[in-house]
């Protein structure tokens, strides 16, 4: 099969890099890939920021409230982004990768899944995000609730979170614990 000759033609001439170069090349792929994360965090918080002018427009006076409350939601809105960046930097700056025992090849690879797994936080950011935008809305239609609103906002975010936190462990134990390697 011509598939399977150029996978096995690929993974010889990746296997001809040093190890160490490889690993680092792939850490570069890996940071990168990791900030794709920052679109979930950027479609939610706009969508709350959205929200927040739509709900000010409706009650001027409540603007405060509605303001506080938009910050808020978009400021968890964004740990997922926190925590793809905080990947992507260990992946540039503090790879424990680049003196790992093993072959080359599943090091480099664990340092690309590392920021691949941290895709996953596009969806609590745009969850977070939503959650924002509605408790903004509400807010802006009933400020006197301004504290259960918020209360619920902050809990159903925190829910909204897991998915992020699932990548960021996968993350730190492809680069950390990387059971893969004791499998040679």
């Amino acid at each position: 099969m011509e598939g399977t000759n150029f996978i096995q033609t690929f993974i010889k001439w990746l296997a001809s890099f040093e190890p160490r170069v490889l690993i680092l090349a792939a850490s570069s792929l890996g940071a990168g890939l990791a900030m794709i994360a920052g679109i979930g965090p950027g479609i939610g918080q706009g969508y709350a920021a959205g929200k927040g002018a739509e709900a000010v427009s409706l009650n001027p006076k409540g603007s405060k409230q509605v303001t506080m409350v938009m910050l808020l939601g978009a400021a968890v809105a964004e740990t997922s982004g926190i925590l793809a960046l905080v990947v992507a930097l260990i992946l540039l700056y503090g790879n424990p990768l680049v003196t790992a025992q093993g072959a080359g090849i599943i090091l480099a690879a664990s340092a690309i899944g590392a920021g691949f797994s941290m895709i996953a936080g596009i969806g609590p950011g745009i969850g977070q995000g939503y959650a924002a935008g509605k408790s903004t809305e509400a807010v802006g239609r009933r400020p006197r609730l301004q504290s259960s609103i918020v209360r619920t906002m902050f809990l159903g975010q925190a829910v909204a979170q897991t998915t992020g936190i699932y990548a960021l462990i996968i993350a730190l134990v492809l680069m950390f614990a990387n059971p893969l390697t004791k499998l040679l």
